[in-house]
């Protein structure tokens, strides 16, 4: 493991200043980075102070500093987690066997794909979320927001940095490309469906952290397994920065049901709008609408690429290590979801083809978790508990694309599907209150009326604290 190069023009753990090409092919790309930042980052405050978390090393202990800094001059870097002495492979055809600290001829093409895809999601998150600093419901909410920005970008150098390293032309063609698409551009857009989404509000945001990002942390631990040491520590380190954008997400979940439950009390109606709340329904069909969008990231039911990359090494399964298989799972089966005959069944496959509905198991009780949390508050007031949909509710990928089932788990017809559709998914009118309440609120311990304060500051600062220097 090299020493942390902080103070490089490229902050490093990986010894650019010994690779000269390398260090110039990526300073050449830095210009290019900075100028996607200014044109398609957030699109206010960009040159206030902000309390950020900014990666300085990769130990357990003190690897990242916190404190007022201008978004533009954040110290974007290169960090990979400590190497793993004689760590061998976990799983598939090469079970056993060394790590690959370079990257095989024959796998070439299925990483450098999978390095694209998981880079293209880090840019696109940032693009989706650019305005939403003109509406923060606070300063702690903002500054949030650009924590999980920078972090973003700093995913994006992670991925960018191995395609340069490893991948030689077209992993440099790569990276640039992965600028040149945006989210929601109509003829260049980014890969995944889900980041071509808008985020046009704070609830969304916050179910996007909660939702999507949560699928980014089964993504990248899942590439945690990689056979290919580089990728596994690139995606080892990411993990620590991606669990505060999950945070972000379930706390902010949390203190808007929180606050809908205080209005209802002050109130005495379930009817919170005329009051400057969300209703418990409203944040039914958000909840709906976001887990399915984040449960079609995982793919179909089956795959045989997903089959191919458990094989040759190059993508685990979610805690690999911990489960008590064989782990190449070629003679192991379990039933997945089938649609047939406008019915909903199931079907027996190998475990090795049902990889992504296996992910997608372990996403969805993860997922669970929140809502427990959130049930816990609604069932001391007596109120009606949210619930994940059915897993074919309103999916666009797999056996139950152009199906529909409600979210209970009904096979319905298109008739019933549309006379209820309003009451499962949010309508225009449903945004427009949302969008009624979104109101920026830059005085320093003050929140919006639709959620509550956080029960704490960040890094043991009060609420109260200046965490956007307006």
């Amino acid at each position: 493991m090299s020493t942390v190069d902080i103070d490089a023009k490229i902050p490093n753990n990986v010894d650019l200043a010994g690779d000269r090409r390398l260090q110039r092919a990526l300073e050449a790309w830095q210009p290019k980075f900075v100028r996607w930042w200014e044109d398609l980052g957030p699109s206010a405050f960009k040159r206030n102070e902000v309390y950020l978390r900014t990666a300085i090393d990769v130990g357990r202990d003190g690897w990242a500093n916190f404190d007022h800094v201008e978004m533009p001059d954040y110290r974007w870097g290169i960090f990979l987690a400590e190497q793993e002495p004689d760590r061998t492979i976990a799983f598939g055809d090469h079970k056993g066997e060394a790590a690959w600290q370079e990257v095989p001829g024959e796998y070439r093409s299925d990483l450098q794909r999978l390095i694209v895809v998981q880079g293209d999601t880090e840019p696109a998150s940032v693009e989706q979320q650019r305005h939403l600093s003109l509406t923060a419901p606070s300063l702690y909410d903002m500054r949030n927001l650009f924590q999980v920005n920078v972090e973003e970008g700093r995913h994006l150098w992670a991925m960018v940095y191995l395609l340069h390293r490893y991948f030689g032309r077209d992993g440099r063609e790569e990276a640039d490309e992965m600028l040149e698409r945006h989210s929601g551009d109509d003829d260049n857009p980014r890969i995944l469906g889900a980041f071509n989404e808008e985020t046009p509000d704070w609830l969304s945001f916050f179910m996007f952290t909660y939702f999507t990002d949560r699928d980014g942390k089964y993504q990248l631990a899942s590439l945690r397994e990689s056979a290919f040491d580089p990728l596994s520590r690139t995606c080892d380190f990411m993990l620590k920065e991606e669990a505060h954008h999950m945070f972000v997400g379930a706390s902010g979940v949390g203190r808007v049901v929180q606050r809908t439950l205080e209005l209802m009390l002050e109130h005495d109606t379930d009817d919170v709008h005329p009051y400057g709340g969300i209703n418990l329904d409203l944040l039914q069909k958000y909840i709906n609408f976001h887990f399915s969008v984040s449960a079609d990231l995982f793919g179909a039911e089956t795959s045989t690429n997903a089959a191919n990359y458990y094989a040759a090494g190059i993508k685990g399964r979610f805690q690999e290590e911990k489960r008590d298989d064989d782990h190449q799972l070629k003679t192991a089966y379990r039933n997945v979801p089938l649609w047939e005959d406008g019915q909903i069944g199931e079907r027996e496959v190998t475990q090795l083809s049902a990889l992504n509905e296996t992910l997608r198991d372990d996403y969805i009780e993860d997922c669970q978790k929140g809502l427990d949390r959130w049930n816990r508050m609604l069932a001391d007031a007596g109120a009606n508990e949210l619930r994940l949909p059915h897993t074919g509710f309103h999916r666009d990928v797999g056996t139950f694309r152009d199906t529909h089932v409600s979210p209970d788990g009904r096979a319905i017809s298109e008739d019933e599907w549309n006379a209820n559709v309003d009451a499962w998914l949010p309508t225009a009118d449903d945004r427009s209150h949302v969008q009624s309440l979104q109101v920026g609120v830059n005085e320093p311990g003050k929140m919006a009326g639709w959620l509550a304060p956080p029960s704490r500051g960040i890094h043991q600062k009060p609420i109260d604290y200046d965490y956007v220097k307006v």
